[in-house]
């Protein structure tokens, strides 16, 4: 089978273009072949109407077009401007480097994008989205005119994400044109003037955003209509899991009072840096915390650690799934049973035949798509890597899951999968859940009860028969009901 198969694609000048599909749609082969790292079997490829023979990467960003990752190319150890003129650093008359001139022209297009950004500064003292902006400036650095970004909103998140749609605009309309790759369909419509849909390496259309709505757009992505996208759940509470009150972490979280019980679903939202990821940190004990009283299965517990927390039934699932949750070198039995090494562990030795069995029981139970057991973890897809972590927690016989943003940077159909499965673990096997997201729509459509988070504090709670998306976010910005009626 073609990974892609009588793909046409145009971009427009000043075109920010929606790239869309699920995991194994083409996108990423789409995109490496736009690069120079792959080269296509057949068809062709023009810049301004000009044919482009078996083009190479450096060949690819010499004729404008450049392509930023979810994981920066930067590095690390060098400055920001060592690392916007990397390899064609401006030199004296005597062949040395002029480092007077790389800082003035690293100045001239920090300050023509907007970006407070020191030259001098070392990379790796800056955030993840400062990173990706010194990616964007290394692009028009090389007068790049198509610029694709691949699933930028995996790293960036809130302010952060709306001052990139600034720099995008503002760049469109100077004719720098934008593929932008993207799970998060309100983000293609809002900042993509046309979206092309992939699937199973096709296209399936091509059409103006102004033309689709999210409906539309789901069923040319999956091929099949979404309507109830998430699960009919059964919604029955039962007794108290996990109970807390008084949790402080100074300068973080302030005397949060928090339960939930098994067979439900509690949604946490809330703007970034209301303390939401903190939240379910401080529960499980990776962060250190106070509380009055912390009750966990009926009992007092302290939080002092995360294994602690998991000797216990409770389990976080984090963020950031590649660098806090996943063992990305190994293979996918191990990430799987290592939660539980007694269960295969005899006089010290690890029995591979066990770990074999039980890691082919979770992958049968989940539906984990992968080759084998033995595949390493970091060739799956997203949300087959989401599924990994839940099936770890259900070896540990978790009964309590913190579960943070559980469909980031996964594609349609993989969130439907992983809404079933959470909606499957709460209503069969009693599980309860604290989930944080930033989507809105799945906080609504999958909690039974809603806390909203605002400077550390709970600003709100609401049953999910009472919550809108204007309630919840006028809770996340501290309005009254007489602010939220006018």
């Amino acid at each position: 089978m073609n990974a892609l198969q009588d793909v046409n694609l145009r971009i427009m000048p000043g075109e920010i273009h929606g790239l869309v599909g699920e995991n194994g749609a083409g996108k990423s082969t789409l995109i490496k072949i736009l690069s120079g790292a792959h080269h296509a079997d057949s068809g062709e490829l023009e810049i301004d109407g000009v044919p482009v023979s078996r083009p190479e990467p450096l060949h690819m960003l010499e004729r404008g077009v450049a392509v930023i990752y979810q994981e920066t190319m930067l590095a690390p150890h060098l400055s920001v401007a060592e690392n916007l003129w990397l390899g064609r650093l401006p030199k004296t008359r005597l062949g040395l480097v002029d480092w007077r001139e790389t800082r003035r022209r690293s100045s001239e297009i920090l300050t023509r994008l907007g970006f407070a950004l020191d030259p001098t500064a070392c990379v790796a003292d800056l955030s993840v989205a400062q990173r990706q902006m010194v990616e964007i400036a290394g692009a028009l650095s090389r007068k790049a005119r198509i610029v694709v970004l691949d699933e930028p909103s995996a790293v960036l998140g809130g302010t952060e994400l709306e001052r990139l749609f600034a720099i995008i605009r503002k760049l469109a309309a100077e004719g720098v044109s934008f593929i932008y790759v993207s799970h998060r369909l309100q983000e293609v419509f809002a900042i993509c003037d046309r979206v092309t849909v992939l699937r199973d390496g096709k296209v399936v259309g091509a059409k103006a955003t102004a033309e689709l709505d999210s409906q539309t757009l789901i069923n040319m992505m999956v091929g099949r209509r979404l309507a109830d996208i998430y699960p009919r759940r059964q919604r029955r509470a039962g007794k108290s899991l996990l109970s807390v009150d008084g949790l402080n972490r100074k300068g973080v979280l302030s005397d949060i009072d928090i339960d939930v019980c098994e067979g439900e679903i509690l949604g946490v939202c809330g703007l970034a840096g209301s303390g939401r990821s903190e939240l379910l940190r401080a529960l499980v004990g990776a962060d250190p915390s106070e509380c009055r009283n912390y009750m966990l299965r009926g009992k007092l517990f302290q939080a002092t650690g995360p294994r602690a927390a998991i000797r216990n039934g409770l389990c976080l699932l984090p963020e950031d799934r590649k660098s806090e949750g996943c063992f990305l070198p190994q293979p996918v039995a191990f990430n799987l049973t290592v939660s539980g090494l007694e269960k295969i562990r005899k006089h010290g030795l690890l029995n591979m035949r066990q770990e074999e069995k039980i890691a082919g029981e979770l992958v049968h139970r989940l539906n984990i798509k992968t080759p084998s057991s033995g595949t390493r973890i970091d060739q799956l897809s997203g949300g087959n890597q989401q599924k990994c972590l839940i099936a770890r927690s259900l070896n540990a016989q978790s009964v309590v899951l913190l579960v943070d943003e559980p469909t980031r940077g996964v594609d349609v159909g993989a969130k439907h999968e992983i809404y079933q499965l959470l909606a499957r673990l709460v209503d069969e096997e009693r599980v309860a859940i604290i989930m944080v997201s930033s989507e809105l729509p799945e906080i609504l459509g999958l909690s039974d009860r809603i806390i909203v988070m605002r400077d550390g504090r709970l600003a709100g709670a609401f049953l999910r028969e009472e919550a809108t998306e204007e309630v919840l976010m006028a809770a996340a910005l501290g309005m009254n009901e007489a602010e939220r009626a006018a």
